[in-house]
Order: structure tokens, then C-alpha cells, then sequence
């Protein structure tokens, strides 16, 4: 076991596996405190990646970081492990960790997708006032009977997130739309021209 632990070409996974529980261990602190690593990495991460579409999610943006360490970390023991029952030896760590970081982000991905699926979405009742408002699909592609999420600000410019479906025709993901009626749990939507300068993207 010990043998294990301070295998060195294991021991980018090891720091990763590390990195993971002090992340943990000061979240859980820090949310207690008032001081969470969550808020300072906000503060310091630029505004490209913060408003990046992958990023749009319902949960907190610090379970992105973990899958990533968690899927990073067991991706490297994956594969070192199974070169070393094929050749009784560790390959070096060097030649690992580019498809370990490959294989992590792909099943961060996919773990990010899934779990956003999962969360019930934030609907925005009527009690605020969204008609007529500018808002970009979120997540997914709308039809007529199939919703898709989007986010829009209000007149406050407080980030609200709601299901939305087009009168006819498809809201496809990232586009553009304006929110024309409001029926029961969802919002009537309508696609916005690409071409149409009326509008742009920091208005929302």
C-alpha cells in the first residue's frame, strides 16, 4: 500500500485525488465561515469562462472542478494500473496524463449534461414580468410540445432561468429568441434573426 502512495509515476493523480479532498474539506469549512474558495475563484476567473456556455449550468460551478478531479484521478489509475498488469511495470507519468486529461473532460462533460438534465429547473413565475424580454436557449433545442431551458434577465438584471417553446418551427441551442406569451409552466418564444441589428447580446 505504502508502495503505492509514493509510486512516482502515480503521483499526478495522487495530488489530484489530494487537491479534490482539500477543496472539499474548505468548501465545507468555508460555508460554515463565510469564506468559500468557491467565491474567490469567481472573483479571480475571467469573464470568457464565466459566461462560457458550458458553464451555464443549474448547480454550483465548484462540482465542475470536482468531476474534473475526481474523473482526472481515476482516469490516470485506470490506465497506469492497466499497463502495469499487461507489463509489470508504471509507464511514465508523462505519457499518461495527456489521455488521462483527455478521457476526465470528456466524462466531465458528460456527467455536467447529465446532472443538469436531472436538476428541476428554476421556473420563473409570473409574478415577475419577462414578456417581451430578450433570452438566449440555454439548454437543448426547443420544438412545439418540448421545452428547452433559457436564461434572461430581468428589468433588475437578475438572472432568471425558464422553459421555453416555440409556436412553431426549432429553438436551437445558444440562439437567440424574445419571450412573447406566457402559458402555464412555460414561456411562448420567438427566434430573433441573425441578421436583425436591433439587437445585442450585452442587452440580456
Amino acid at each position: 500500500m505504502l508502495e503505492f502512495l509514493f509510486e512516482h509515476e502515480l503521483i499526478p493523480f495522487h495530488l489530484s485525488v489530494l487537491a479534490l479532498i482539500l477543496l472539499s474539506m474548505a468548501e465545507t469549512f468555508g460555508y460554515y465561515l463565510g469564506i468559500r474558495p468557491s467565491t474567490f475563484l469567481k472573483k479571480v476567473s475571467p469573464d470568457w469562462l464565466i459566461e462560457s456556455p458550458l458553464l451555464q449550468v443549474k448547480f454550483s460551478k465548484v462540482l465542475i472542478f470536482v468531476f474534473l478531479l475526481l474523473n482526472f484521478s481515476f482516469a490516470g489509475y485506470f490506465l497506469q494500473l492497466s499497463i502495469f498488469a499487461s507489463k509489470q511495470e508504471f509507464a511514465a507519468w508523462y505519457y499518461v496524463i495527456l489521455p488521462a486529461l483527455v478521457i476526465a473532460i470528456f466524462f466531465t462533460v458528460f456527467m455536467i449534461h447529465c446532472l443538469d438534465q436531472v436538476i428541476k429547473p428554476k421556473i420563473t413565475t409570473n409574478q415577475v414580468d419577462l414578456l417581451g424580454r430578450l433570452a438566449t436557449v440555454s439548454s437543448g433545442n426547443a420544438r412545439p410540445g418540448f421545452s428547452a431551458q433559457a436564461r434572461v434577465r430581468d428589468e433588475n438584471g437578475q438572472l432568471h432561468y425558464v422553459q421555453v417553446e416555440p409556436e412553431f418551427g426549432e429553438l436551437e441551442f445558444q440562439s437567440q429568441i424574445i419571450l412573447i406569451r406566457f402559458r402555464k409552466s412555460h414561456y411562448i418564444a420567438k427566434k430573433i434573426s441573425t441578421s436583425n441589428q436591433l439587437f445585442s447580446s450585452d442587452q440580456y
